[in-house]
C-alpha cells in the first residue's frame, strides 16, 4: 500500500490525446464518465507499470496527477495536513470504486490519495 497506483492526464481535446497514446503506445481507453473521463490501460497486468485515466481538462493550469493508494483515506488526509501538505479537493466518493482527495505537497505539487471502496 501507499504506492502510486493511478495517474490522470487532463486534456482540452480528450479524443485527440487518446488517439495519440493509442497510435503511439498502444494504450486502450474505456469511457467511464461519458464525455468527461476515460480509463487508460497502458499494458498487460502481468508487466510492471501503472494504468490511469484521461479526463476533460477542468482548469487551464490542471497538471497530470499521480494518485497514491492508501488503506484509510481519512488517516492519510490527517497525515498530509500534519506533515506540511494541504488538501486542495476534499474527499469525494467515486461511485462503485472508492474515495479520492487531492493534495499539495510542501513544494506545491498536486497528488491524489485513493482508498478502494
Amino acid at each position: 500500500m501507499n504506492r502510486v497506483t493511478h495517474f490522470e492526464i487532463p486534456a482540452a481535446d480528450p479524443q485527440q490525446v487518446m488517439d495519440f497514446f493509442t497510435k503511439t503506445f498502444g494504450w486502450k481507453f474505456t469511457e467511464f464518465d461519458p464525455g468527461n473521463y476515460w480509463l487508460a490501460e497502458t499494458g498487460l497486468t502481468e508487466s510492471p507499470g501503472v494504468n490511469g485515466g484521461l479526463m476533460k481538462r477542468r482548469d487551464p493550469a490542471q497538471p497530470i496527477v499521480n494518485s497514491i493508494q492508501v488503506d484509510d483515506i481519512d488517516a492519510a488526509v490527517d497525515k498530509i495536513k500534519a506533515n506540511g501538505g494541504a488538501i486542495v479537493v476534499e474527499k469525494m466518493n467515486i461511485p462503485s470504486t472508492g474515495w479520492l482527495a487531492y493534495f499539495k505537497d510542501p513544494d506545491g505539487n498536486i497528488h491524489g490519495v485513493w482508498q478502494n471502496e
